[in-house]
């Protein structure tokens, strides 16, 4: 299908590797823009060329500092607004506020819905986001949305390992349909760990429902922020399973408390994906990360192409 509106691909501040990566799949420059950050901490950014009736795309990861990265997109999505491009696609791998998409008590505000409502009002056409924390979030927005999974890459990864008598494990109750879409895709059992929160920092197993009995355990989440789960996971070698546990979560957050907990032995691997950028100071030889960028080049070239989404979206049903 042809188009008349030629495709351009920028990138804030965020992850200019992820960005390079995707340009490099499609076989495409990565158009310029300048973001400054001022004295006064303010931010500035600029479009360094014509985008007049292109069809935008714009990578930015809303990480660390997440509320930088965010205002940084919303002015670049207003810069392309104002340069009359046709459409502005935000591909955000990493969607920020996820987590708080519900009011869980009184008076609290539903920041997910602030975020969307932000991106749609600024006059972005279409947003791409990969495991979003609460599927419920695709209802906040009026535009199209489309919510991919790196499960298919996790799935890759993992068929090659050959691990000895492995199951999917979902974390929690909540997280058990997105588990076992991963159990499906990989064609192996799934267990469930019930869990309770003794801290804010510190979560409990207090039963594994499944047979867990010498397997090898793939816990599958989508975010590891203060790795909590790393030590809920004691209770799965306590009830029998092999003392080699691969997490494979999506989004590495990263806080410092995670990496003495990975220290432990019966941890032997996080995989993540490369949605947010891991600093030096983050590396850790158990965690191996692994690329969306052919994932995005392909959402985005469909999108550009008025192709179906459909296939990357099947595994998600």
């Amino acid at each position: 299908m042809s188009n008349l509106h030629p495709l351009r691909i920028f990138c804030g501040s965020a992850h200019p590797e992820l960005a390079v990566a995707i340009v490099q799949e499609l076989n495409r420059p990565l158009g310029r823009c300048t973001t400054t950050r001022l004295p006064d901490s303010e931010i500035h950014v600029m479009i360094d060329e014509l985008v007049r009736g292109d069809d935008v795309f714009i990578i930015q990861p809303c990480s660390e500092p997440v509320n930088d990265h965010l205002m940084e997109l919303l002015l670049y999505v207003d810069a392309f607004r104002r340069a009359s491009a046709h459409a502005i696609n935000v591909v955000m791998p990493y969607f920020p506020y996820a987590r708080q998409e519900r009011m869980a008590r009184g008076r609290e505000a539903i920041s997910a819905k602030v975020v969307a409502t932000m991106l749609e009002t600024m006059g972005v056409s279409r947003v791409i986001y990969v495991d979003i924390h609460a599927e419920a979030t695709q209802g906040f927005f009026n535009i199209p949305v489309d919510p991919l999974s790196a499960m298919i890459v996790f799935a890759e990864y993992f068929r090659k390992l050959k691990l000895p008598d492995p199951v999917v494990v979902a974390p929690d109750v909540g997280r058990a349909k997105l588990a076992g879409r991963f159990a499906s895709l990989l064609n192996l059992p799934l267990v469930m760990m019930h869990k309770r929160r003794m801290s804010v920092d510190r979560v409990e197993t207090v039963a594994v429902v499944g047979d867990i009995e010498g397997k090898t355990p793939i816990v599958f989440d989508d975010i590891i922020a203060g790795g909590s789960i790393l030590t809920q996971v004691e209770g799965l070698v306590a009830e029998g399973a092999r003392p080699e546990v691969y997490l494979a979560i999506t989004h590495p957050v990263l806080l410092p408390t995670v990496f003495k907990r990975l220290d432990a032995p019966h941890i032997k691997q996080l995989v993540v994906a490369n949605t947010i950028p891991i600093p030096v100071e983050k590396r850790h030889p158990k965690i191996k990360v692994l690329s969306l960028a052919p994932l995005l080049a392909e959402a985005i070239e469909r999108i550009h192409s008025g192709e179906s989404m459909g296939p990357l979206l099947k595994h998600l049903g």
